[in-house]
Parts: structure tokens; sequence; C-alpha cells
């Protein structure tokens, strides 16, 4: 559809669009209209994980020119509440998110954005890797959430792009082991194309005896366990694998209920944090990929243009790809 291009407030920017790559939360807004409390009432623009060159900026803004290359941090508080005071913005309940409902998105050729949240690339961070800050972003912050530090031996459950990303970034933060879970061959592939250390195909085995294949192959149970896939038995194998006085954080969503072995994870100190988003984590990214710390480049398995955004819907709720991006400028089809 055709919308007007918006004009930018004192604060914000006016952004001609380059990459938006589609999130499973896009594609479930496009299948269901809804996800949890979040309801899509009237019609919406999808899309948050987002780069584009600035086009226009509003009148208090001082640090970005037109010309300027930017990743968009979807998340803006609307309010300097008490969330905002302690540095957790990301908790505010009045917080913007593009795409998430009455929120429009960016996948379109131009959108306006709050200026402090869009963020300046180095000429040697394409556009893609700058849509991909967004996922990585979660990967940055289940890590920070978990504690992973230098010599840690981690578990991550789920071999898709977050689960991916979160390999990233462990071992960019120094883990020595990572042992990668996942349903998938092709995804465990994948995971080990880009840094794993082990992987472990689930077939049908409880939870148990996947907690016991992963103790086997590390030697130990892991300090860290990040559990990206939502599943109840996954979340269960990560509270049996974690070693005592060890980290579950949790950044898959599945089901409002979940039966989790509490007992046992209160018995043996093993903390279990939750996970919304992120915050503060766009400038470390940026120094990530621009000191090629991690590469994020063989996430992208499939790209398109704007006018084949359904196909590209359809081929990411297919599972064809790994990371689909969509092309929002005719004239610039590079990453």
């Amino acid at each position: 559809e055709n919308y007007a291009i918006p004009e930018p407030g004192p604060n914000e920017v006016l952004l001609k669009m380059h990459s938006v790559g589609i999130c499973g939360s896009d594609v479930h807004y496009w299948q269901h209209g809804r996800i949890g409390d979040f309801v899509v009432k009237k019609p919406m623009v999808l899309g948050h994980e987002a780069s584009g060159t600035v086009a226009k900026v509003g009148s208090m803004v001082k640090h970005l020119k037109p010309g300027d290359r930017v990743a968009i941090e979807p998340g803006a508080p609307r309010e300097t509440d008490e969330f905002c005071k302690i540095g957790r913005y990301n908790l505010s309940p009045s917080i913007f998110f593009c795409a998430t409902p009455p929120d429009d998105g960016n996948l379109s050729r131009f959108y306006k954005h709050n200026a402090d949240f869009c963020y300046k690339l180095p000429d040697s961070v394409t556009f893609e890797e700058g849509a991909l800050i967004e996922p990585l972003s979660v990967g940055i912050y289940a890590c920070r959430r978990g504690g992973v530090s230098l010599g840690n031996k981690v578990l991550v459950c789920g071999a898709g792009p977050i689960g991916l990303v979160t390999l990233l970034v462990a071992k960019a933060m120094g883990a020595a082991q990572v042992v990668v879970t996942d349903l998938s061959a092709a995804r465990l592939s994948k995971a080990k194309e880009v840094g794993a250390d082990f992987t472990i195909q689930v077939a049908k085995e409880s939870p148990q005896e996947i907690a016991g294949k992963v103790e086997g192959l590390l030697g130990c149970k892991p300090d860290v366990t990040i559990e990206c896939t939502g599943a109840e038995s996954s979340i269960q194998t990560g509270i049996y694998a974690t070693c005592s006085g060890g980290t579950v954080v949790i950044v898959g969503l599945g089901s409002e209920m979940t039966t989790i072995p509490l007992v046992h994870a209160a018995s043996r100190e093993v903390d279990i944090k939750g996970v919304f988003r992120y915050c503060n984590t766009w400038p470390m990214a940026i120094s990530m990929l621009a000191s090629k710390t991690l590469n994020v480049k063989p996430l992208v398995t499939h790209r398109f243009p704007l006018e084949k955004a359904v196909e590209a819907f359809e081929t990411s709720k297919k599972g064809l790809g790994l990371k689909v991006m969509i092309k929002c400028d005719p004239n610039d089809q590079n990453p």
C-alpha cells in the first residue's frame, strides 16, 4: 500500500529504509493476528530488524545528519519512568516497539524513528549486518543475563537464528565450550559451521537423558544454559543440565503455563532468569561487528525485494531459510 512519507518530529529522523529482516514474531502476527496479549486490531506495518539511511533530521537532533547509515533499535521509551532511570528501559510498560500492536514497524520505503535509538554504522558494517543487530542484541542480552564469561561451559538450546547469535556471542564473551541442541540436523550443521564445539540432535530422549549427554560431551555440567526454543522439554533439559549454582536463561517463549523441575533447581541453587528483548546492546553489537569479533553474515540465507515481501514471509513461515532479508530500496539491492 502507498503511505504518505512521514515528517520527523523534533527528536526524530526520517529514514530511507534499506534492509529489514523477518522475525518469527512478524510471521506470527501475519498468520495469527496476535502474540499473547498483543492483538492486531487494525492494519499494521510489520518489521523491526532494520537499517537505513538518514533522509531528514528533526530540529533537535544533533548526532545524526542526512546520509548517515544507521541501525534501528526498535524499542524506544515514551517516558522517563522508573525502569528508564535504572537503565532497564525494555521493561517500561509504555515503551514504543516497532511492529507490536498498535505500533507500526519499519518494513517500508521510508520510516521515522526516535533519533536516540538510531545508531550510526561504521563504513565496515553493512546494512544487512546493521539489520541483524536486533537479533544479535537478544544474544548479547541473554549472555549478559546469564553472566557468560571467560572459561565458561555453555549450553544453548535451539539452533534457530536466536540460538545461533547466542552461540556467537557466548564464544565472543570467552566461553570455553558451547553445546547446541536442536531437532534439526541442518540447523545443527550451521551451528557447527559458526563455532559450536558440540551439537546434539534431540529425538525421543527424556530431558534427563539429554542433560546426561551434555555433561558427557563437556566433561561437566555447563555453568550457563540459554534456552531459545520455548519448548517445555527443552526448559526441563536446561534445568537438569546446568551445574549447581549455575544459571538458566529463558529466551524462547512457549506456553504461558509450563511444568518445570523447580525443586530440582531450587535445591541446587540454579538461578532461572527471564529475558524480555534487550537494552543497552547496540553499541556493543556495532563494536563486535566493526572489529570482526563475530560474523553474522552466514545467517542470511534468502533475500527479496520489497515487492516480493509476501513470498519472503512464505519462505520464512515454511522454515526454508535461516534468516530472510527484505531489501526496501529498489535502487540498492547490495548487502
